[in-house]
């Protein structure tokens, strides 16, 4: 059993062993059995200082579940391997739990996937009813656990979620965790390819960081969305979030997502079809990602382009070295097929669905905006995270009438029908001219707003940071 290393806050560290590695009889090198270490926790946590174990048999695991038999929240975090490989999947899960005792410390424990099995005991934690998943940012880690194993956590807690519902604007876990208990987290490894063997040390390290403190941090977001009068609305957000599902996509119309391709006249279109399950095809023969192989960059740029030599293909920037020398042929090849394509034959990039524009959706648009921006502001809240610029397009296009329309209409969810329907309504039907307007509904502290709320004046939405660089995959979007 291998105990990982630690990241500190910012003080001297201690003065921990040094893990060794060795080979075992087998000859697969893993890392060898150096004493366990105590890993301090964040100062507001009450326990004791918590362990990270490395499990790389089922034995272990199994053991290690056994453990923890009982307990009502676990952190979860995967670690794959998409920067490098081409088809990505679950190497390492990262777990911490809280044994039964309230002065019991926290337990944490790296799986290896590769070597430790199947592990149905983990499936059975995982998808218990009785226990909360603790993630943050969970849409990577559940379309990870649902395609590698069918695995459906139906209890969650997200920590990212939580954090953007309280109007926190750097919403990445490690500026989370410097803001709540001042910790601050090695990022070296944001990029490593977790599918090598060994792992390092310091990899092990790093991977443990994701979850060893989230377990407090998502006990310091509940507590505070309990204060405000929101954790309703957190947990109808995890909810939908918990409904996540890994989806296999359509290769044969992997062209047409790639950044651009909207913007091809047809004959480029149709050398990007050809072009594309061609770096695909390498890809996967390789077991590389598809970037590596060459960028959707490179491949806008020969289908702009069409070469029809290697000198003209070599003259492509960014087209690397190593595929013009040894497939150069192949993606001449593949510009030669896109260029036969009869006129007739031609691809067409899809156009979404046309809505007839009336002359007063544009300024419905405006009002329904100007209502979502003064709520948000009154709340402290990003605007696009309490209602989509696509959301709000949608309502007015529809234009419903009454609240049972709103409902219907849209995916609103109840806690942004509370804060904005009635609001919403009255913009979409302004009073006519000389008709008296209904009296607003009372705010409450917690920003609960009644549904037959009036609307707001316009007013400017308050300025948010950018989130963490490098960590901005929001389910929020606006513009």
């Amino acid at each position: 059993m291998w105990v990982c290393g630690y990241i500190m806050p910012a003080a001297p560290a201690p003065p921990w062993p040094a893990p060794s590695w060795s080979a075992p009889p087998s000859g697969r090198r893993r890392p060898c059995p150096p004493p366990r270490v105590s890993v301090p926790k964040p100062a507001a946590s009450a326990s004791a200082p918590a362990t990270v174990r490395y499990l790389d048999t089922p034995e272990a695991a199994d053991g290690f579940l056994r453990e923890v038999a009982g307990v009502r929240e676990v952190a979860l975090d995967t670690e794959g391997a998409s920067f490098h490989r081409f088809v990505d999947r679950i190497y390492l899960l990262q777990i911490t739990t809280r044994p039964h005792g309230a002065d019991a410390p926290d337990v944490s424990a790296i799986v290896d996937p590769l070597s430790a099995g199947p592990l149905p005991g983990l499936r059975r934690l995982i998808e218990d009813p009785d226990v909360e998943i603790v993630f943050h940012d969970a849409d990577y880690d559940l379309r990870l656990l649902h395609q590698d194993y069918g695995w459906q956590p139906t209890r969650l807690f997200d920590t990212r979620v939580a954090a953007q519902l309280l109007g926190i604007r750097a919403f990445g876990l490690s500026a989370l965790l410097e803001r709540e208990f001042g910790l601050t987290l090695d990022k070296k490894h944001q990029r490593a390819d977790w599918s090598m063997r060994p792992l390092t040390a310091d990899m092990l390290d790093y991977a443990a960081q994701d979850t060893r403190w989230l377990l407090a941090l998502r006990d310091r977001l509940r507590a505070q969305l309990e204060r405000l009068g929101r954790l309703a609305w957190a947990e109808e957000e995890f909810a939908r979030v918990a409904q996540t599902r890994w989806e296999p996509e359509d290769p044969g119309q992997a062209y047409l997502r790639v950044k651009g391709a909207r913007d091809l006249t047809r004959r480029e279109l149709a050398l990007l079809r050809e072009l594309v399950p061609w770096r695909d095809g390498v890809a996967r023969e390789l077991d590389r990602a598809t970037f590596r192989v060459a960028t959707n960059d490179v491949l806008m740029d020969v289908a702009r382009r069409a070469p029809r030599t290697r000198e003209e293909l070599a003259a492509i920037k960014g087209v690397p070295r190593g595929s013009l020398d040894a497939r150069g042929g192949e993606i001449l090849d593949a510009v030669r097929r896109g260029l036969a394509v009869p006129d007739a034959e031609l691809p067409r990039f899809p156009r979404s669905a046309r809505w007839e524009r009336d002359a007063d959706f544009d300024a419905r648009v405006a009002r329904l905006r100007a209502v979502r921006d003064a709520v948000a502001q009154r709340l402290d809240l990003d605007p696009g995270v309490l209602c989509s610029r696509e959301r709000l397009e949608t309502i007015a296009r529809r234009n419903p009438g009454s609240a049972e329309e709103l409902t219907e209409a849209t995916d609103l969810r109840r806690w942004q029908l509370e804060l904005l329907g009635g609001a919403m309504l009255a913009a979409l039907h302004p009073p006519r001219p000389g008709a008296s307007a209904p009296p607003p509904a009372a705010t409450s502290s917690s920003g609960t707003t009644g549904p037959a709320a009036a609307a707001p004046a316009a007013a400017p939405a308050a300025a948010a940071p950018p989130p963490d660089a490098g960590d901005d995959r929001s389910p929020y979007r606006d513009g």
